[in-house]
């Protein structure tokens, strides 16, 4: 982000693209509520009609898949309408030229039938948006990340920011929601295949020497290429190039797309190896899972999505055989050869962070310390952090000049067709968190929603099918089929339906496909063809939703009470 989550409530227009805040980020959406309350003009486009829709001064209910055409369009109406400046480009802003030969093409009248939006009301939003003062924000979420085209889209959108000068002013800019609580921490501390904590380059012969004097290792023992995305894991399997795995904290079988596939591909490894605080899914076919602590028994920093960096503290100490994830990576190193020892988290804070990543440098836990926070870049111990990033125009890259990208649009990899007339879109649900190992296990939110989940519907879709509320259906894609619950839902749109990745029973992934995009490798989750049809005999439905919910249940207790078998060393 180059704006700070506090300072989104004094920008004069924030534009919501792809992101539903109040269910995936809570604590942001009420700053946006707050912005709207002072005054700030909210335009929300969304398939959608999303919670922010509400107070939303411009709703845009642009169809599924349709961003790049939609941001191109946008785009168009700010240079021909003259709303660019002109001046701030001249100076700051390289590759335009270029850029317009593509964005020219796309227009409001000639993206229509892919967009679904009235040229007029196009317009309206992109006037809105580059004519706000003192600032506009551009937020997005994953409903431009999981996508075909998602660097293509995040390209488009820091180009609108820049040709309008909606960034490198106070409270501006672009606002990239993370998917998951502490995914920017991990990015700043290079959990990337292709860069080293503070994003620096893994190629670079210069980098790749500065860590080795750090980290007291030869050069030649660093990576020198770019390594492997988590989405490439099944492929790698199949391929013969992977052969062990550890997974810390997460549950692919049930977060990642086609997971009969990658069930199947998981047990070819000649290890796998879990660290986990609960019985999941990928823990019941691991070879090996370790007992990690959770929040309340570790502390450490995590980084927000706008680049705050923040101290948190152990409530209760670890029980039992439990270690700290970073205790489990500094045995498992100093065993394969390469020893590792700390005595604390600030240890590693100050060798991992601050002593090799000169924008972190000021970021002490003294300064974190409490209620206290950091954010980056802090380059001194006396420096207050950076809210705002690109000030005057001065953006990180070589020559301090932004650089315009345009994309032609593309359909996604799989449209809908006879046998498969809708659209699925993975979403969030605000009640549960992640892969739902830990929120699955509270009681309270059970009360609220239980398995199998639900499957929202748009009213129309679900006359045309003869299911109604409450129903268990089946929805099938290529890939699979599950049973689900039927929610009809008014602010769905017509041809898609919506549904959380959490559900263990009624597991979306076990439909959406396993195909990424070229340059991040991020799943297509957001689209893919399905279909549903109502359960005719709803009682065997009921029983058998329990049954397999049931049978899961004690699978999962039976491996953990086999795992808890004390073993020799």
């Amino acid at each position: 982000m180059s704006c700070g989550v506090p300072g989104m409530e004094d920008a004069g227009c924030i534009f919501l693209f792809g992101y539903n805040p109040n269910t995936s980020h809570p604590i942001v959406a009420r700053r946006i509520v707050r912005a709207k309350e002072k005054g700030a003009k909210i335009i929300v486009a969304d398939p959608r009609f999303i919670e922010t829709s509400r107070i939303a001064d411009l709703y845009l209910p642009l169809k599924n898949g349709s961003n790049i055409a939609f941001l191109n369009a946008f785009a168009n109406v700010i240079v021909k309408d003259g709303l660019m400046d002109e001046e701030f480009v001249k100076e700051h802003v390289t590759g335009f030229d270029e850029w317009w030969k593509t964005i020219e093409k796309y227009t409001p009248e000639n993206t229509k039938e892919i967009t679904g939006i009235d040229p007029g009301l196009l317009r309206e939003a992109a006037h809105m948006y580059a004519t706000a003062e003192p600032s506009s924000i551009i937020g997005w979420g994953m409903g431009v990340c999981q996508h075909l085209q998602n660097v293509e889209a995040v390209h488009t959108c820091a180009a609108i920011a820049c040709i309008t000068h909606q960034i490198g002013k106070p409270n501006s800019g672009v606002a990239p929601v993370r998917g998951q609580n502490n995914v920017q921490g991990a990015c700043d501390m290079g959990a990337l295949p292709n860069f080293f904590p503070g994003y620096q380059s893994v190629t670079d012969e210069k980098i790749k020497e500065k860590f080795a004097q750090a980290w007291h290792i030869p050069v030649d023992k660093l990576s020198d290429h770019v390594g492997y995305k988590v989405s490439d894991i099944g492929h790698l399997i199949d391929d013969g190039k992977l052969h062990a795995f550890v997974n810390m904290g997460e549950d692919p079988l049930q977060t990642e797309p086609d997971t009969d596939h990658l069930t199947e591909q998981l047990a070819k490894l000649d290890i796998f190896i879990c660290l986990d605080i609960f019985m999941t899914q990928s823990c019941a076919v691991a070879d090996v899972v370790l007992p990690a602590t959770s929040w309340g028994e570790h502390e450490g920093v995590f980084t927000a999505c706008d680049r705050t960096f923040q101290y948190f503290s152990a409530a209760v100490p670890p029980k039992g055989e439990c270690k700290h994830d970073w205790q489990i990576i500094s045995e498992i190193s100093t065993r394969m050869g390469y020893p590792m020892h700390y005595e604390n988290t600030k240890q590693i804070w100050d060798e991992e962070c601050r002593a090799v990543w000169p924008a972190a440098y000021g970021a002490t836990y003294e300064k974190m310390a409490g209620v206290g926070y950091a954010q980056w870049p802090i380059p001194t111990l006396e420096h207050k952090g950076s809210p705002d990033l690109f000030l005057g125009g001065k953006f990180s890259t070589p020559d301090q000049k932004a650089k315009l990208i345009a994309h032609d649009f593309e359909y996604p990899s799989e449209m809908p067709d006879k046998e498969y007339p809708l659209i699925l879109c993975t979403v969030r649900e605000v009640g549960h968190y992640s892969c739902r190992s830990m929120t699955g296990n509270c009681k309270e939110l059970s009360r609220l929603a239980e398995e199998p989940g639900y499957a929202h519907i748009n009213p129309k879709d679900a006359a045309a099918r003869g299911i109604n509320k409450e129903d268990l259906i089946w929805a099938y894609s290529r890939r699979g089929k599950i049973i689900t619950r039927a929610f009809i839902d008014d602010r769905v749109n017509e041809g898609a339906v919506y549904m959380t990745y959490q559900w263990w029973i009624g597991k979306c992934n076990t439909l959406t496909l396993h195909h990424v995009d070229t340059r991040s490798h991020t799943p297509e989750d957001k689209f893919c063809a399905i279909q549903i049809e109502r359960i005719d005999d709803q009682v065997w439905a009921e029983q058998h939703a329990q049954e397999l919910y049931m049978k899961m249940k004690m699978r999962l207790s039976k491996v953990a009470s086999a795992q808890n078998e004390p073993m020799e060393d």
